[in-house]
């Protein structure tokens, strides 16, 4: 019997020790900054976070706590723009477990100016830190893990310095503890407030006496000792119903009323919000106490009884609090408390579905960019070029990236409603986007895609699509017609041709298929072509709703059909009229003053022109596409402007037929505002034109710059009898 005791003595001592000393299993101790691992005084083993995180400085700050000094390191973030994450590895991926968290100013970057950050675990936002009202910062959090890592991210705020910190903990728990009485606030963590063993006063308790490396705080600065003295009474207690297993230590201390009818612990909070409470309660004196527990002045349990050498625990939820008052009010004889534990609830953002994820990263990984894309795209934060709604990604930004072709990928981001891959480099057909269901608006402007495909049918809900500025070609399919919740369709600039489908035409449609055009208003200072325009062609070929004009071309695809743009003012008043009779009367009179001089100057001015006339025939060799037409020839050819085949984006399109038989589509402009003027000379800087025209003073081109259109218009108004203006 006596050696069965001995080994039986010999067994728990071991144990007790293993517990103790070497059971640290599922700990995590990172030194922030730190280069090396250490043993702290509680025989807990740090290691350095280089392998936990990629992003950050490291620097050591040396300051004075009390009567000791301490040198600590750091981990910090300047200019930080996004997410800096900490990847915590989790052994149990159904458990909960305990995040801590130390952050440290000190004045390190000796500027004086303590930064305020935010702290997200996960999906969550969960606290924000402010060391300017407290250095050292301490966090801890209480987590449900549901994955193999949870990511603990620094998150800066603008204007509020650069986010730092010192140190990083992950504790495992109790199975099942701290979720009592939590069936109301599903998806949630917790924010410790306070946790206080009451009845202590030596300091702080933790591990080892806490085998979780609970940190138990004493209650003397929240106490009134003149009623409530304290007792600490070495008892043992049945702790199997404990699912927090409190330590032992913990409940063999309590607070005891003895004077008075009510214990109370009032107890600031730092934000007004929702609260988890739990009270721990030991039968450490020879009596069985009854008394009613209140939570700010509300009775929340009625006559609870304490039974000698019996713990017991009771847990409360409470809304909209802003601070905090657990009072016990006395029946039967000493209302008794051993510790409490306060929470802030914070709310879990459900995260986007994996396949959203997968689909994303894998895009980022084509781009060949390292986008800053972590964890979930839109909790705490979202990502760079995303935008949700809730946990759903619904936009998608990728313009200026290079992707160079529409991956299959794309297809997976099923609750798309906007995408936008302007100027990304595609080419071929439109593909892969079949799948987009919500997808709502598409901008594919500025790449070289050559052909519609046949995605396009099936995005049921779209509302816009831009495909200007591609190399598209052929004609546009009937398909897009059926797409009836299209208000705009954008084809200009491409490379298409034939008629448009009629089940575009429709009054709740805009299509815009003209061609950026630049025309120029010279003249070039001749005689001859005092009345001509400059115009380029380029873009859709007689692309309209007009069936007889693309029936003509495509009987003879030989023919050229350029496609001239001009600009018309329709204000004509008397007051043109008007200006236009004593222009001439005063041109007149100033003929006869100056008629004596032209015989002098005779010689020169024809060897002048004749410098002009051969520069403008080397400029204009060197516009490949450009044609001279008078506004008489465009006036004649479109029989006075009066067949529409369609509207551009800058104004109605006519037909006409040149005197050679080629067809030609003409752009008159007419837009009021300067506003639209300002639009048309973006567009020519799309296509890179140049303004070469300068004033004849210069013995060059005058340009149609808007800066001096309008002295060059307003001149021309006089020659042809018709206001011409961007």
């Amino acid at each position: 019997m006596a050696l069965k005791c001995f080994w039986v003595c010999l067994i728990l001592f071991y144990g007790f020790w293993v517990a103790v000393f070497c059971d640290q299993d599922g700990f995590l101790s990172l030194s922030c900054g730190g280069a090396r691992s250490f043993v702290d005084s509680s025989k807990i083993t740090w290691v350095s976070d280089d392998t936990f995180i990629s992003t950050g400085n490291t620097t050591t700050v040396e300051y004075v706590e009390g009567s000791s000094s301490s040198s600590v390191p750091l981990r910090f973030f300047p200019e930080s723009q996004g997410r800096n994450c900490y990847k915590l590895p989790v052994e149990n991926i159904s458990s909960i477990i305990l995040v801590r968290a130390q952050f440290v100013y000190k004045n390190y970057d000796r500027l004086w100016k303590p930064p305020a950050f935010s702290v997200s675990l996960g999906t969550a936002i969960t606290s924000t830190v402010n060391l300017t009202n407290k250095d050292p910062w301490t966090e801890e959090f209480i987590w449900p893990v549901s994955k193999e890592t949870v990511s603990f991210c620094l998150l800066a705020i603008p204007d509020c310095g650069s986010p730092v910190i010192s140190s990083l903990e992950v504790r495992p728990l109790p199975q099942g503890a701290y979720q009592s009485g939590m069936e109301d606030f599903p998806n949630t963590s917790l924010r410790k407030c306070y946790r206080i063993n009451s009845g202590y006063s030596n300091g702080s308790l933790r591990y080892p006496v806490d085998p979780f490396d609970r940190i138990w705080d004493a209650d003397r600065s929240y106490t009134p000792f003149h009623v409530s003295p304290s007792f600490d009474i070495l008892l043992s207690f049945n702790l199997s119903s404990q699912r927090e297993s409190p330590p032992l230590k913990v409940l063999q201390t309590a607070r005891v009323l003895v004077r008075g009818d009510v214990l109370h612990y009032y107890l600031p909070l730092d934000t007004l919000g929702d609260y988890y409470i739990v009270l721990y309660f030991a039968g450490i004196l020879p009596v069985s106490a009854s008394f009613d527990i209140l939570i700010n002045g509300d009775v929340q349990q009625s006559e609870f009884t304490i039974r000698t050498s019996e713990a017991s625990t009771l847990y409360f939820k409470q809304k909209g609090m802003a601070s905090l008052d657990i009072a016990l009010r006395s029946i039967i004889f000493y209302p008794q408390i051993s510790a409490f534990e306060v929470y802030e609830i914070v709310d879990i953002p459900p995260e986007a579905s994996s396949t959203t994820v997968s689909a994303l990263q894998v895009i980022e990984q084509s781009t060949g960019f390292d986008l800053g894309w972590q964890d979930d795209p839109c909790f705490p934060t979202p990502w760079d070029h995303i935008e949700c709604e809730g946990s759903i990604v619904t936009s998608l930004d990728l313009s200026d990236i290079n992707l160079r072709s529409i991956s299959p990928t794309f297809g997976d981001l099923l609750d798309l409603k906007i995408l936008n891959l302007h100027n990304t480099s595609l080419s071929g057909a439109i593909q892969n986007l079949g799948s987009l269901q919500q997808l709502e608006k598409l901008n594919l402007s500025f790449n070289q895609l050559t052909s519609f495909g046949s995605d396009l049918d099936s995005l049921v809900n779209l509302q816009v699509l831009d495909l200007h500025n591609n190399s598209l070609q052929g004609i546009v399919p009937d398909s897009l017609g059926e797409l009836k919740n299209l208000h705009l369709l954008n084809l200009e600039n491409n490379k298409l041709q034939g008629t448009l489908p009629l089940s575009l035409n429709r009054e709740s449609l805009e299509v815009r298929y003209g061609t950026d055009i630049l025309v120029f208003c010279q003249p070039i200072y001749s005689h001859v072509l005092m009345d001509q325009f400059l115009c380029r062609t380029s873009g859709n070929l007689c692309l309209s709703f007009s069936t007889m004009a693309c029936n003509d071309v495509s009987s003879n695809t030989s023919i050229e059909t350029p496609q001239v743009t001009i600009f018309t003012n329709r204000k004509h008043t008397q007051h043109t009229h008007l200006a236009i009779v004593l222009g001439s009367a005063g041109g007149a009179l100033f003929a006869l003053l100056l008629i004596s001089l032209l015989v002098l100057l005779y010689a020169k001015k024809r060897k002048t022109e004749a410098t002009y006339a051969t520069r403008a025939a080397i400029d204009m060799r060197n516009w490949n596409a450009a044609k001279i037409f008078s506004y008489k020839e465009i006036k004649q050819a479109t029989n006075n402007f009066k067949e529409v085949i369609g509207r551009g984006s800058f104004g109605s399109v006519y037909l006409g037929k040149l005197s050679d038989g080629k067809l030609v589509a003409v752009k008159v402009r007419f837009d009021r505002t300067q506003l639209g003027a300002d639009s048309f000379v973006n567009e020519v800087y799309h296509l890179n034109f140049s303004a070469i025209f300068v004033s004849h003073l210069n013995a060059m081109f005058i340009s149609c710059h808007k800066f001096v259109i309008k002295i060059l218009c307003a001149w021309k108004d006089f020659v042809m009898n018709q206001s011409i203006r961007y």
